[in-house]
């Protein structure tokens, strides 16, 4: 009886492995689960039907079911599909702890070690990351290399972007993914114009290698969205905006696509179109992005979100961002800070934000340079010079007598007319350098600042600090005729002896008089106005260009004579008699006129400009009081300002007018 049983146990097993494989060649996981739950009714301790459900849940993508019934059923010997049902899962730091954990020999399996290599890509741990796909390309050789090959490019773009790039043999571009990701790598190592062009490549490699329209648009939008990044760093933000919204309009599938685009949208826009960018900051920190971006892309979105509060004035907002962007990502904690600074100055609490700065500069010796600037600017912005010039001294000399922190002093004492304070504070710098022995080499080009010092002093009558100053100048270049030229006036005025000896280092007068023309010089009329000497230059100029027999002397050029036009007289023009002293007077204002019949009919004469009519008189006479009685026209208002108008538009005759509403 029980061998029957057991016959019959085995049979129905062997036709539930046989629908198992009917369905897995057809794709038809969903019932060779039902086929193997009979098996493990049947047989609980069949390893290969649990390998089997396993896999079919791995291909139905249920792997937290997976993950769970490998756990309940202890199969240890399943690390490769539990570990990358973790990955799926988007916890790839328990898969890296399932592989790192098994028992499993020295060299790992290929499939395992591959796995491996995208958990620590997925960790943002690229450089163990390289370590592991260099040695699976060495030691491996099947039909999938280039999908190696394009994720070891991969990993070398991510280390360019980081900072850290890596020696790499020379991978080839022949296909549109690797070109893409040596355009990445250029990015990352801030060469825009040769990734533009490798983009360019890239994107016309697509376009031959991919066929059907729909897989065009999809392979098409991260090259052209890193295209546009390219150009938006470049400074062409015309260009990098329409491909930005010809991407958003497509409506990629790529929701870290669309985040990556919609965030570069608002770093274009910046404090215009407010609503658009906050629409688009939305989509960007969608929740469907959180396991799509790299934490350097969540980093940027998150700073940009706090930004854009700060445009819109949302004080309550901008502190609550900014501290939850600290607490996420401690790295950027004084960008932050700066925002909330920003925002308490834009709010008139300056002394609220230089607290801030000050409390973070004592936490942060590291930062301390950084907010004292932050700080000055708070002051300056204040109107407090004095505290701002306190700020800057009390910094330490190495950072003080820096060149541009101490043209920032010097401007600032003499915006507040004080002369004595800026001279002192070029002389202590001119004696620091000095007495440190600070070379240009080692402190960068101290040229200007030499320059700059020297010509204040000596304007100020400080000859001797002035001659320190240029003393200096002229160690990084001992050839300056001008430099030496400035140190012999300097010496000249508190030591001859000095003076004299530096005017034997400078060229001969011989030297520098031989290319002047002497006769040109002596030509010249110095008195001569600015424009007859332009016409005198234009003549020379014109006769030299205008030939001339050969052996014969250049022709004079004739100067133009004018002649003055007589004078129109009238007929009956009598040059003995005088002119009549009234004869531009009106009629009516010379001493000799008489009024006829005729006008002293007409009352009302009108002693105005030609063409007023005697009835508009009284109108425009201002001194009737009948221009002020109730009938009289009142002067009309000024009109109220209004919105913009509308787009205007060229109508023809007799076309009856509608009415629009233009709504913006």
């Amino acid at each position: 009886m029980s061998n029957k049983a057991g016959s019959n146990k085995e049979a129905n097993i062997r036709a539930y492995y046989s629908e198992v494989n009917k369905f897995s060649q057809n794709e038809e996981y969903d019932k060779a689960i039902k086929s193997l739950n009979k098996i493990l009714n049947v047989a609980p301790d069949d390893a290969t039907a649990a390998h089997c459900k396993v896999v079919c849940l791995i291909h139905t993508s249920k792997f937290q079911e997976a993950v769970q019934f490998i756990d309940r059923f202890q199969l240890t010997d399943l690390v490769f599909e539990k570990a990358y049902s973790e990955y799926r899962l988007n916890v790839p730091e328990k898969a890296l702890k399932t592989i790192d954990s098994a028992n499993l020999p020295s060299p790992l399996p290929p499939n395992i070690k591959e796995l491996r290599a995208q958990v620590l890509y997925r960790l943002e741990r690229f450089e163990e990351c390289f370590d592991v796909y260099r040695d699976i390309i060495k030691n491996t050789d099947d039909d999938y290399d280039n999908e190696r090959t394009t994720n070891l490019s991969a990993v070398v773009a991510n280390l360019a972007i980081e900072g850290t790039p890596k020696e790499v043999p020379n991978l080839s571009d022949d296909t549109f993914e690797l070109c893409y990701n040596d355009a990445c790598a250029l990015l990352g190592k801030l060469q825009y114009s040769e990734a533009e062009k490798k983009l360019r490549v890239s994107e016309k490699l697509c376009r031959e290698s991919v066929d059907e329209d729909d897989d065009i648009e999809d392979e098409m939008a991260i090259i052209k969205v890193q295209l546009a990044y390219c150009l938006q760093m470049q400074g062409k933000i015309k260009e990098a905006t329409a491909i930005y919204s010809d991407v958003l309009k497509h409506k990629s599938s790529d929701v870290a696509l669309t985040a990556v685009a919609s965030n570069n949208m608002v770093a274009i826009n910046k404090e215009q179109n407010v609503f658009d960018s906050k629409k688009k900051i939305r989509a960007a920190q969608a929740d469907a992005c959180e396991h799509k971006l790299t934490t350097r892309q969540k980093k940027t979105i998150a700073l940009n979100n706090c930004l854009l509060t700060l445009y819109t004035n949302q004080d309550d907002q901008v502190h609550q961002l900014v501290a939850k962007l600290i607490q996420t990502y401690p790295d950027v904690e004084f960008k932050g800070l700066l925002i909330r600074v920003t925002q308490l100055a834009k709010s008139k609490k300056y002394k609220d934000a230089i607290e801030l700065l000050e409390k973070y500069g004592k936490a942060n010796p590291n930062d301390e340079l950084a907010t004292k600037f932050a700080i000055v600017q708070l002051l300056l912005t204040s109107g407090n010079r004095k505290g701002a010039i306190e700020q800057l001294e009390s910094l330490p000399n190495k950072q003080k007598y820096q060149p541009g922190v101490v043209s920032a002093m010097v401007s600032l004492h003499l915006g507040m007319d004080n002369k004595t304070a800026a001279s002192n504070v070029l002389k202590e710098c001119v004696d620091w350098y000095k007495k440190s022995n600070k070379s240009t080499s080692s402190s960068g080009d101290l040229t200007d600042m030499w320059r700059q010092a020297a010509n204040f002093h000596l304007r100020g009558g400080e000859a001797e600090t002035a001659a320190s100053s240029l003393e200096e100048l002229l160690k990084s270049n001992p050839t300056d005729e001008k430099v030496l030229a400035q140190l012999v006036i300097a010496y000249a005025k508190y030591d001859a002896k000095k003076a004299q000896e530096a005017s034997k280092r400078l060229p001969a007068l011989d030297s520098l008089t031989n290319n002047v023309e002497i006769d040109a010089l002596e030509a010249t009329n110095w008195m001569m106005s600015t424009k007859a000497a332009k016409k005198t230059g234009t003549a020379t100029s014109r006769g030299d260009q205008s030939p001339s027999t050969p052996g014969s002397e250049p022709q004079k050029i004739k100067k133009r004579t004018h002649h003055k036009r007589k004078p129109k007289l009238p007929k009956n023009y009598n040059p003995d008699v005088k002119p009549d002293p009234e004869r531009w007077l009106p009629k009516y204002e010379r001493s000799n006129y008489r009024r006829t019949k005729r006008d002293r009919r007409n009352k009302d004469v009108i002693k105005g400009s030609q063409g007023m009519s005697t009835g508009a008189a009284d109108q425009y006479d201002m001194s009737k009081t009948a221009n002020l009685s109730k009938n009289s026209p009142a002067t009309p208002a000024a009109p109220e300002p209004s919105s913009a108008p509308g787009p205007r538009q060229h109508q023809r005759k007799n076309q009856q007018k509608k009415k629009r509403n233009n709504r913006f």
